[in-house]
């Protein structure tokens, strides 16, 4: 759950980026972005990567950086903890207590990470898995184009009933939860690197078997070839439909090839279905914003960072930008759920001020991350420090969502997702409700009571499983493109 401006290469091979959730990094002067913000390396007296050094090196960065340096402990001796991870945990503690920095402070690997943010690049199964309520089944709720589990016929809407590495073993994932929760489902699926076999028995519209996937590396496109961007003719109402799964560099040219389509034809009604989408790149939603505003003004503002005063030199302001795709939206629906995070909020919060009611938030209550990071590297010992560094706002200064946004949009419509149909397809929940919403027909708030004589019975489909409550599923210490991408194995 990321967003991030530019990178700028600084002494000691150490760099900063604007970020949020997760991490990542723009080449300097890139499409949409921003200047980043060019701090004092942290000195490194030599290159050795022992485990005390780099701890010293994190707690130094974060008394500088930090946009909450009252909640640091004085002084936090390091030596009682195993790894950086888990003395930066204890740093952030206060904070985290404080529902300021819920893990949003961590360390990962630079070179993960610009293999994510760079091309998307990951390696596993290639699917989404999400569990119900009582984490007793797991689904599949998105399966990426030239993965593993995609070329071996897993899609949406498909039931893991059983996990094994032969046949021969295979345990239930109802026995798996039982035994372990989470954690035993996730280790039974093995490792996400090229080549861990698992058998995995299936439950679809083909019927149950048994499908041994051999995991590979893939690039996740980050706007679908099969249902990211297209119109939707509802009634004779033509929508644009737009599933963003991650705001990475090659989300850029299908968003510009998205609207291009959407201007040529004219479409003025839009779905930006975010559901899933934990953030990325400023300089991404900095370009879907200014594709959405061909009626803005040069002189309105997208987005404000600040950071804490000493560093207020930091502090910037992005303006909309129209492009040669760009549309004048007369409505937004866009889709969100408690995944949905970061620079996807971002995108929602800024259109507030100008659509007012004519912006809504369809599904669910979004996850509620209004701060951003910025990273400081140790290339030596391939060490990225994301430290929660600035607060983001709109033109109007909204910056309180920790709570989610469906406390800061003026119209909201509850939903489910319902994994029984296709993301895209008019008959999904969501995407329906986006549909009646934006068609001016009365919806139930979220969190709140109808808003009319009749709530939209797409709104009110419930079933089991494809439109029942899930919760994605997570590993305790997430790898890069996990965070971004929710769900993600």
């Amino acid at each position: 759950m990321t967003y991030k401006v530019a990178r700028t290469a600084l002494l000691a091979g150490m760099l900063a980026m604007v970020t949020a959730c997760g991490g990542g990094g723009d080449s300097a002067g890139g499409a949409g972005g921003s200047p980043a913000p060019t701090p004092t390396p942290t000195p490194t007296p030599t290159a050795a990567c022992s485990l005390r050094e780099r701890q010293d090196w994190a707690e130094a960065t974060l008394k500088e950086w930090y946009l909450f340096p009252d909640t640091l402990p004085a002084s936090l001796d390091p030596t009682p903890y195993a790894s950086v991870e888990t003395y930066v945990d204890a740093l952030t503690q206060a904070a985290r207590q404080q529902g300021k920095d819920r893990y949003f402070t961590y360390l990962t690997s630079i070179a993960e990470e610009d293999a994510y943010y760079d091309s998307g690049s990951s390696a596993g199964l290639g699917v989404r898995f999400a569990t119900d309520q009582t984490q007793t089944r797991l689904f599949v709720i998105e399966a990426f184009e030239n993965s593993a589990a995609f070329d071996a016929g897993i899609d949406r809407g498909a039931e893991i009933i059983a996990i094994g590495t032969t046949a021969a073993n295979l345990q239930n994932v109802s026995s798996l939860f039982a035994s372990g929760g989470a954690d035993a489902v996730i280790n039974a699926l093995g490792p996400d690197t090229a080549g861990t076999t698992r058998v995995l028995r299936v439950s679809d519209a083909v019927g149950t078997r048994n499908i041994s996937v051999r995991k590979k590396a893939f690039d996740l496109m980050p706007v679908s070839s099969r249902y990211g961007a297209r119109i939707i003719d509802d009634a004779g109402r033509r929508v644009g439909y737009v599933n963003l799964r991650s705001f990475i560099h090659p989300a850029e040219q299908p968003l510009r090839d998205a609207f291009a389509m959407f201007r040529a034809q004219g479409v003025t009604d839009f779905i930006l279905d975010l559901r899933y989408n934990g953030g990325g790149l400023v300089s991404t939603s900095e370009l879907l914003g200014n594709l959405l505003g061909a009626g803005r003004a040069s002189t309105d503002i997208f987005t404000r960072l600040s950071y804490r005063p000493e560093k207020s030199a930091e502090n910037e302001t992005a303006y909309f930008a129209s492009q040669s795709q760009s549309v004048a939206p007369t409505r937004i629906a866009f889709i969100g759920s408690g995944a949905t995070a970061s620079a996807s909020e971002l995108v929602m919060n800024a259109f507030i001020p100008y659509l007012g009611a004519r912006a809504a938030l369809i599904g669910t209550n979004t996850y509620g991350k209004p701060v951003g990071q910025i990273a400081v590297d140790r290339s030596a010992c391939d060490d990225r420090l994301r430290v929660v560094a600035f607060a983001t706002q709109n033109s109007a200064g909204n910056a309180d969502y920790y709570g989610g946004l469906a406390g800061s949009m003026k119209a909201t419509c509850q939903s489910v997702d319902d994994i029984g149909y296709a993301l895209g397809d008019p008959r999904e929940a969501s995407v329906r409700q986006a549909l009646d919403f934006i068609a001016g027909r009365s919806c139930t708030p979220i969190g709140g009571a109808s808003s009319g004589a009749s709530a939209s019975a797409a709104a009110m489909r419930v079933g089991a499983p494809a439109s029942a409550a899930r919760m994605l599923l997570a590993p305790t210490r997430p790898s890069p493109a996990q965070k971004e991408v929710p769900g993600l194995f």
